[in-house]
């Protein structure tokens, strides 16, 4: 049995939307398995060569070359090689923020965690190009941008999948329209009607389904956006107080400074300052 796996250098997860954790290829002896256990990341399984067996949520899934199946946090599973064709299969894990919503995208599930490749040698390049970028200067940045390539092309692979789920309610596409509003303009100056009316409904009814989803307002919702955001440019970058106020949208660093304690409960300058042990 013939294993590869290469660590990535580990970034801050607590804002990153997405991160590469690692990635690898493994060709499985005959009758090789893993588990029953638990993850704590997602992990991506494309299959290559051979056949094999996938058990989650108390169903079972046998997959062929083409095909491959999503490891979900804290999602017991189960899978086992072919005993006379075992597979051979490549991985790529990953945390972030905004993993689930993704995943959620693509239709994957613990109800559903599998996918058949619209384009099946779409992920032999992007493994070939991770191995090959994790020697270079800056390649773990360039395998950031093949991970979002990889769950691009999860997305694209799920219309089938797409008809076995839920879809989308009314109220949860209001939401995930005022959200990627809210991602798109945090740094602009953008009023809570901006958003209502990016959406079409009225600002009150919008909060209110943010209360309902949330647990906070809309207001409460942007605000703590910005101030995630600002708090990440204090930690990973050289940028004023007041730079950083104009890049979550605030013309003024007073009033930033204001609203960044009353969020976070430390002061802009004193939040840089615990991050560098000062």
């Amino acid at each position: 049995m013939k294993l590869i796996e290469t660590n990535v250098v580990p970034m801050d997860l607590t804002q990153m939307e997405l991160v590469l954790l690692f990635f690898g290829w493994q060709a499985c002896n005959p009758s090789h398995y893993w588990g029953p256990g638990v993850r704590d990341a997602y992990i991506v399984h494309y299959i290559h060569e051979g056949r094999g067996t996938v058990f989650m949520a108390d169903q079972q899934y046998e997959l062929t070359q083409g095909q491959g199946f999503v490891i979900l946090p804290d999602t017991l599973i189960h899978y086992e090689a072919d005993a006379k064709q075992p597979w051979t299969y490549s991985w790529f894990g990953f945390k972030g923020v905004h993993a689930k919503a993704f995943m959620q995208r693509a239709h994957i599930s613990p109800e559903h965690p599998v996918f058949e490749a619209r384009d099946p040698d779409i992920f032999d390049r992007l493994y070939t190009k991770m191995v090959q970028a994790s020697t270079r200067t800056g390649g773990d940045v360039f395998n950031q941008s093949l991970l979002y390539r990889l769950i691009a092309e999860l997305i694209a692979s799920s219309p089938a999948g797409e008809q076995l789920q839920r879809p989308l309610s009314t109220k949860e596409e209001y939401i995930r329209q005022a959200v990627q509003f809210i991602e798109n303009r945090y740094s602009q100056r953008t009023s809570i009607l901006d958003i209502a009316r990016a959406v079409g409904l009225d600002r009150t009814y919008l909060s209110g389904l943010f209360k309902e989803r949330y647990g906070k307002s809309l207001q409460a919702f942007f605000l703590e956006y910005r101030m995630n955001r600002a708090a990440e440019l204090l930690q990973h970058s050289a940028l004023s107080v007041s730079e950083v106020a104009h890049s979550v949208g605030y013309t003024d660093p007073l009033l930033f400074s204001k609203m960044f304690k009353r969020v976070t409960g430390v002061s802009p300058k004193g939040s840089r300052s615990m991050e560098q042990g000062e």
